[in-house]
């Protein structure tokens, strides 16, 4: 297969219709062929977002000069419909590299990891492993593989064994966290150069000078809150990782001290309020990607709780950036990510979730900051965050 020195194949197991490939696939990949890059990406995408989300898509790949080939995603049953997705992800691999002529092919995760690495040994193409987290143990961690099941337990054995190939195969390793850079360093592995790129934000999106009083004002009679409510703000997916019973713990002992509070949940998934404590005075609601900044700016504060484990030493959350970059306050906990370095200079917002009953909201200053945007601004940046791409791909373009 010939080569062309600008051309990446970029595969991913999450779909672009997904929330996640609006916000942490398609940006960077828009940014990248702006830069004269020729990216053509295979996702895997749920039948009924492809159905009602297909057309803008689409429009959106042919605005950005993006070549995108999608494929079903199949969830059921368990272990075999992978294996299902990566007989269609093979074919379709081996269709576009007779066809094509790419240089690099950079994998999200390592179930597209499979095929990059066989890309890499077939046709001599670059490999990037771009990991996002340590996923066979966030599997387990999770709750999602219960290595008491005898399957579970040969599957998660041989992706440890897989990412140790990964790693020490890869032309270039890419690192959502430093924390995640010095585990994989621990592991004295013999392994190419590893770029942290965490997840970042749309600053011109998520900006609250965008944000006019009169749609806030439609948004809260929407949703039937007052304009002196003290808004708690929940932002994004519910399952797996997120302390939902922490946080609502957290909600109710500023419901003590702040009577008024509302506790707004947006978010795609389904939250059953039937057994909720307090439920009357949580709101939930859906949210389109470019409406997500409206509803955050509607926030007093915002919660997230994320389960201090192993696997989420990897973990970079994307709500996290977008909600600094409306300069909104976050309670977050220690123990994941780059939290600790991240927050040195507002550590009054780390929560330890055995003390939630000892904070004191009316001692503790919940203010709009500037700091907060500047955080977002230098941690978490979108065209920071691009730039790097494109300098991981010159590099390897030119070795």
């Amino acid at each position: 297969m010939k080569t062309s020195s600008n051309h990446v194949l970029y595969l991913s197991y999450d779909g672009l219709t997904d929330p996640l490939g609006q916000s942490q696939i398609l940006p960077y990949l828009a940014g990248l062929t702006a830069l004269g890059y020729i990216i053509t990406i295979i996702s895997f995408e749920k039948k009924d977002r492809l159905k009602t989300s297909y057309q803008k898509i689409r429009q959106y790949c042919i605005e950005n000069n993006l070549l995108w080939e999608p494929l079903i995603y199949h969830k059921s049953p368990p272990v075999l419909s992978t294996l299902y997705d990566l007989i269609a992800l093979r074919r379709k691999t081996r269709k576009l590299c007779h066809a094509g002529n790419f240089s690099i092919v950079h994998c999200r995760s390592y179930i597209t990891a499979l095929i990059g690495l066989r890309l890499k040994n077939k046709y001599g193409v670059r490999f990037i492993f771009d990991m996002r987290g340590f996923w066979a143990d966030e599997r387990v961690e999770g709750g999602l593989w219960n290595l008491q099941n005898p399957l579970y337990r040969i599957v998660y054995k041989y992706f440890k064994k897989k990412e140790r190939e990964f790693l020490t195969k890869a032309d270039q390793i890419i690192s959502l966290t430093d924390n995640a850079k010095i585990e994989i360093l621990s592991l004295n592995l013999k392994i190419g150069p590893i770029s942290v790129i965490p997840t970042c934000v749309d600053l011109e999106l998520f900006d609250p000078v965008r944000i006019s009083e009169e749609t806030k004002v439609n948004l809260r009679k929407k949703l039937g809150i007052k304009e002196d409510d003290f808004v708690l703000l929940y932002l994004g997916s519910l399952g797996t990782w997120y302390m939902m019973e922490e946080m609502l713990a957290f909600f109710e002992h500023l419901k003590r001290e702040r009577p008024s509070a509302k506790f707004l949940i947006v978010s795609q998934d389904q939250f059953d309020l039937s057994n909720v404590r307090l439920g009357e005075s949580i709101i939930v609601s859906k949210a389109e990607r470019q409406e997500v900044p409206l509803f955050i700016s509607l926030a007093s504060a915002s919660v997230m709780f994320i389960k201090p484990t192993f696997s989420k030493k990897a973990s970079s959350a994307t709500k996290l950036a977008e909600i600094l970059a409306m300069n909104i306050p976050i309670f977050v906990n220690a123990g994941w990510g780059d939290l600790e370095s991240i927050f040195r200079e507002i550590p009054q917002f780390i929560v330890h979730l055995d003390q939630i009953k000892d904070i004191n909201f009316e001692q503790l200053e919940i203010s709009k900051s500037k700091l907060l945007r500047d955080l977002a601004q230098r941690y978490f940046n979108l065209q920071e965050g691009i730039s790097k791409y494109s300098k991981v791909y010159q590099n390897m373009m030119q070795t």
